[in-house]
Formats: structure tokens, C-alpha cells, sequence
């Protein structure tokens, strides 16, 4: 049996209207809650995310060394190429431009608040061609 029932990823930053905004055109989200300090959204499926105003928010530094990397996102996609392009257009900046080797493509990215996240490809399921 689960201690707890549900939960949200909370981001905290300093204008949570902004990044509220980000998220939604990312993951296709719609507002589900909101207060001065707090912005909570719903996307298809049931993820929820939770931006908190917090004046005083120090975006993480990753990838330079002098500060390490807290935590971060992943979401998974059909088309890198094409997200990235949205993700730009929402705002976001791409922090890690090479795909690293292996089976999974990856690229990480922050959003307008400075948080990392990643997308990457479902592993394919037949060998690369070409």
C-alpha cells in the first residue's frame, strides 16, 4: 500500500507565471489550480507540475562544473528535432547540443527559469539505418 496518494513536481522560481506558461505548450497542459505564489498544471495523462514564486530562485548551473546538477526532468518524444524547435519558440535554450552514443538519442535543454531537463527517443526497435 502507497504512504502517499498523489504528487506534483514543484519548481520553484521567480516568476511562475512565465514558467507555468512554458510547461503548458511543452506538455500539451492546462491550468488546474492557481494562487499568487502558486501555479498548478495538469497534462494529458494526469502528470502534474507546480511552479512556486520564490523571489530569491537561483537557476542551477549545469552543465558548468562549479555547480552540480540537483535534479532534472525527463520526457520522452517521438521527433528531437521537431520539440526542439518548440521548445525554442516557448523560450527555452538547448544546453547540450551533441547526441550522446548508445541506444537512447538525448539532448538536455533549460527552460526559462533556468531548470535542466532532457528529452530523449524510445530506444529504437530495429538497428539505425544509414
Amino acid at each position: 500500500m502507497a504512504l502517499v496518494n498523489a504528487g506534483v513536481v514543484v519548481l520553484d522560481c521567480a516568476e511562475p507565471e512565465r514558467l507555468a506558461e512554458f510547461y503548458k505548450g511543452l506538455l500539451g497542459a492546462e491550468e488546474s489550480d492557481a494562487s499568487a505564489n502558486r501555479i498548478e498544471i495538469e497534462g494529458p495523462g494526469g502528470f502534474r507540475m507546480a511552479f512556486r514564486r520564490d523571489v530569491n530562485a537561483t537557476p542551477p548551473s549545469w552543465p558548468r562544473p562549479e555547480n552540480s546538477l540537483q535534479v532534472h526532468l525527463d520526457f520522452v518524444v517521438a521527433d528531437l528535432d521537431e520539440t526542439e524547435r518548440a521548445i525554442v519558440g516557448l523560450g527555452g535554450r538547448p544546453v547540450e547540443a551533441k547526441d550522446p552514443a548508445g541506444p537512447h538519442e538525448e539532448r538536455g535543454y533549460s527552460d526559462p527559469a533556468g531548470h535542466s531537463f532532457t528529452l530523449r527517443t524510445l530506444a529504437p526497435t530495429a538497428p539505425k539505418q544509414g
